[in-house]
């Protein structure tokens, strides 16, 4: 599972990351089916939906050819565990919708499971700042949104099917989640992304990074994808400002009244002063210990508070960590629709690794499995009863068709 900065970046290395692009210039990594196969999967997303009463209207959205589709045509009518009336997507009204086409976002995803909250560990524990993963799910053809720019960093994490960025040369300067960026019209996005940078063909296993106000779009180029965006906030010279605020409650000059004005020069000079005394006053707090320690503080722990649940554990009982009761571990197909061929007497799987002979059961089990997207080891053994699953997944694993997923 990813949990660290090198592995994430890999096989580009952290330091030549943040001497050529962190905050610079965006930077796409090529990887592998099998690189982010703990992260994500399709039976995690299905398991994750099922999941009813904590998805809303505000966590989960739906997008058609970059226009949001009104909650009230996806959801229906409520009542939440504590009794409040909300409004809660139907699962036959989002598959209709997604029948057309329509984009599904789940948002604030970045603890939901540990292959999702490992890469929120990895980015908070190189002190990016705080984390936060919305998933997207979009269909071939039909593109979710328009030329825009993100507040944050993103860090895009190709999990499932193939998606197309393009990527401008414009970038705003420094945006911030406020009206003043937020309310921008697309007139103005479609005039400051500028000319065509690049396109960058994200497949599975592909990450993308695009530093905070860098303009892009993306269309799905396969018949489904999925990635996970993070969004990183970093700790912003605002939060040094809001601590002095607090700072200057205890400060007498702060607490005294402004100069009154009455239109004289003597009394704009004395409101003059009285600002240049305050800003000295600022100057001073800033270089103060105490306040450079709370900071200091501040920008280190500046993450998301997320697990180091172990109630077993805490009770002296042992760890809670082991096998999953849902049936186990499950196996992305690495080599979709990879079949076996006879030679002779015998059944060949041809893989990276040269070939992989089969028996004539394991043939007909392997075409079955590698022509889905995942599978688990209980699914295999009810399909073909007589034979060893768990070799049979073990061998397809170490000759690179399969990978464990989430």
């Amino acid at each position: 599972m990813i949990d660290d900065l090198a592995a994430l970046l890999a096989p580009v290395t952290p330091d030549k990351f943040f001497a050529e692009h962190y905050d610079k210039a965006p930077l796409h990594i090529r990887g592998t089916p099998a690189k982010f196969a703990q992260v994500l999967s399709w039976r995690q997303i299905n398991r994750l939906l099922d999941m009813s009463h904590i998805w809303t209207s505000a966590s989960l959205k739906l997008v058609l050819d970059s226009q949001a589709v009104p909650a009230e045509q996806f959801c229906t009518r409520a009542t939440s565990r504590d009794n409040a009336a909300v409004l809660q997507p139907d699962a036959k009204l989002v598959q209709a919708w997604i029948a057309k086409g329509a984009s599904v976002v789940m948002n604030d995803v970045d603890s939901l499971t540990p292959g999702l909250a490992g890469i929120s560990a990895a980015l908070e524990g190189a002190g990016l700042g705080k984390a936060q993963a919305n998933v997207y799910i979009s269909w071939q053809s039909h593109k979710a949104f328009h030329t825009h720019y993100d507040t944050h960093d993103v860090w895009a994490v190709q999990v499932e099917g193939e998606k197309s960025w393009n990527i401008w040369e414009g970038r705003a300067d420094y945006p911030i989640p406020h009206p003043a960026f937020r309310g921008q019209p697309q007139s103005h996005h479609d005039q400051a992304r500028g000319k065509l940078r690049g396109t960058v063909h994200m497949k599975t296993g592909d990450l993308l990074y695009l530093p905070r106000g860098w303009y892009h779009d993306a269309l799905a180029e396969a018949p489904s994808s999925v990635h996970v965006a993070y969004g990183v906030h970093a700790p912003l010279g605002m939060d040094l400002m809001n601590m002095l605020a607090e700072r200057v409650l205890y400060d007498a000059e702060f607490r005294k009244p402004l100069p009154r004005q009455d239109g004289s020069a003597a009394a704009q000079f004395a409101l003059t002063q009285r600002a240049g005394l305050l800003g000295q006053r600022l100057q001073e707090l800033c270089r103060d210990p105490k306040v450079l320690q709370v900071l200091g503080q501040f920008v280190a722990n500046y993450r998301f508070s997320r697990g180091g649940y172990d109630i077993l554990a805490a009770r002296g009982l042992g760890s809670a960590e082991g096998p999953a009761e849902d049936g186990g571990p499950a196996w992305r197909v690495l080599a979709p629709g990879a079949k076996p061929v006879r030679r002779g007497a015998d059944w060949v799987l041809k893989t990276a690794q040269g070939s992989l002979t089969v028996t004539p059961a394991e043939a007909e089990a392997a075409t079955w499995l590698l022509s889905r997207p995942e599978v688990t080891e209980a699914e295999l053994a009810a399909k073909a009863p007589g034979l060893d699953a768990p070799g049979l997944l073990a061998r397809l694993e170490a000759a690179g068709l399969l990978a464990r997923s989430a």
